[in-house]
């Protein structure tokens, strides 16, 4: 193993540790959602989370933004959500004769987009640039948003009434999708018999903007070596070959996945890469961004049938030793 720098010796143990900690403590149980969605922060990427309404979607995004000491705006989107509502409009002000900018809920260190995917696609692609380049485009104006900033949305499924199916360009925007799943038995009745339903409220804050931005920059530092590199596009052009897809990953994908696995590094402790951050993230990482084959009858495949067929895909690739 080799030596850590100094930023992971002494941030992991003071801060990203209090940090899943923090966020662990407001949704119990869910180690393993609470990971992906720390990895997506300090890769400096965006989460998705789609599941079923009423199992946390909201305080994770809530625990997730107190922790880091950011200004969090949220937005539900509706079918008659508009484009300004989000980024913003300038308005004319009579008493100087000029227009100025009213910005809109994006400019926020952390953007809660609620149930995004009942929005209209017009609606839902004013956050494209801002996901991608951070920054927003308006009247002319090129106007840079905060820093760090980072978009967590949630979906219903796609067979819930009422919801419009993210385009491609849009899934390829976010770096994780999460599923979180209901609670363990253990900790539903505790909440059942306790009352307590907002248990983001009581997360700590354990960094501010600035000294994430920093823990952001650190991952770029960590190591994935050569052999890991083409196992990575090793599993990147098995996706865009393989029968059961009919849409592979593209190249923002790949370079989204090496991201993801030094932010797993990170957290974990280390300044170096392994085959199990590549592995463990592949499905996450990438089952939104393809598509699968449709059925033979006409039916679309489900979420469950689409990272079942990325993870054969995934276990056919040779693993380096």
């Amino acid at each position: 193993m080799t030596a850590a720098p100094a930023m992971i010796a002494e941030e992991l143990p003071s801060s990203l540790q209090r940090l899943r900690q923090a966020v662990e403590g407001a949704l119990e149980g869910k180690q393993e959602a609470v990971e992906l969605a720390l990895v997506a922060l300090l890769a400096k990427g965006h989460l998705l989370i789609e599941d079923v309404p009423g199992v946390g979607k909201t305080t994770l995004a809530r625990a997730l933004a107190r922790a880091v000491g950011g200004d969090l705006r949220r937005v539900q989107f509706t079918s008659d959500l508009l484009p300004s509502d989000v980024l913003g409009v300038t308005v004319f002000d009579q008493r100087t004769g000029e227009f100025t900018l009213k910005q809109g809920p994006v400019f926020a260190n952390v953007l809660l987009a609620d149930e995004i995917n009942r929005a209209s696609p017009r609606t839902q692609s004013a956050l494209l640039e801002a996901m991608n380049e951070g920054q927003v485009s308006l009247d002319g104006q090129t106007i840079p948003l905060p820093d760090p900033f980072f978009v967590i949305a949630t979906q219903n499924p796609q067979d819930f009434a009422g919801t419009f199916p993210l385009p491609e360009s849009q899934l390829d925007r976010f770096i994780v999708r999460v599923r979180i799943g209901y609670p363990p038995p253990q900790v539903e009745m505790r909440l059942l018999l306790d009352g307590q339903t907002d248990t983001a409220r009581d997360v700590p804050v354990v960094l501010d903007p600035q000294r994430l931005v920093s823990l952001q920059r650190e991952v770029h530092r960590v190591k994935l070596d050569g052999s890991l590199g083409h196992y990575l596009h090793g599993i990147i052009a098995a996706t865009r070959v393989s029968p059961m897809l009919s849409l592979g990953a593209s190249p923002r994908g790949a370079i989204a996945l090496g991201n993801a696995a030094r932010a797993r590094a990170l957290l974990r402790g280390r300044d170096y890469c392994i085959a199990d951050d590549v592995h463990d993230l592949a499905v996450p990482v990438l089952a939104h961004r393809v598509r699968l084959a449709t059925h033979a009858d006409g039916f679309m495949p489900t979420r469950d049938e689409a990272e079942a067929a990325l993870r054969e895909i995934v276990g056919r690739v040779q693993v380096p030793i």
